[in-house]
């Protein structure tokens, strides 16, 4: 029973980790990526959709996004919600496609985007620490009935290593994306 517990929490902080990956893969970091329009959603036909639902995104060179809508009736509502959204991008649109250029990061920005790599870092570590809280708790309950102190406190132990493990890699990841963040 204590190692369902800890194999729960190991996967609940890996799938932690993933989300960070993902909100940080979402952060201009003055290199084009499609991942930074993952959270663009566009309203079409009365639902709001995600961008790579409706076009083909594609990066022909480091600074320049190119979207392919399917349908070309989308065109507008697409460049309407790059406006709307928060990456302070300007979408040119040729009829047939969106072309998004992304300029050079200012030192201002780029101090902005490593305080919100941050941010989502913290908020990571605090998931994480409240999946400890839970498995250790859910371990107490089983003190109590089915195993010992000494077997409570070695698995309590263990997962503490993991939280560790855990946390550190998280702030690998942060030193990796404030890295390339402050890369010119």
């Amino acid at each position: 029973m204590p190692q369902s517990i800890k194999k729960s929490a190991e996967d609940r902080m890996e799938k932690a980790i993933a989300s960070l990956k993902k909100e940080l893969a979402s952060l201009r970091a003055g290199r084009a990526t499609p991942a930074l329009l993952d959270r663009v959603q566009v309203e079409y036909y009365g639902s709001m959709t995600p961008v790579n639902q409706l076009a083909n995104i594609n990066t022909p060179d480091s600074r320049t996004i190119m979207i392919q809508p399917w349908d070309k009736s989308s065109l507008s509502a697409i460049e309407k919600a790059i406006l709307k959204s928060e990456l302070g991008l300007t979408p040119s649109n040729d009829g047939s496609s969106i072309r998004l250029s992304i300029p050079p990061l200012t030192e201002e920005r780029r101090a902005e985007l490593v305080k919100m790599t941050k941010k989502y870092g913290e908020e990571s570590k605090v998931a994480i620490r409240n999946i400890r809280r839970d498995a250790n708790e859910d371990i107490k309950k089983l003190e109590k009935s089915t195993i010992s102190e000494d077997e409570s406190r070695r698995h309590q132990d263990d997962i503490q290593k993991a939280t560790d493990k855990f946390i550190a890699e998280i702030d690998k990841v942060l030193v990796g994306k404030e890295k390339e963040i402050m890369e010119v």
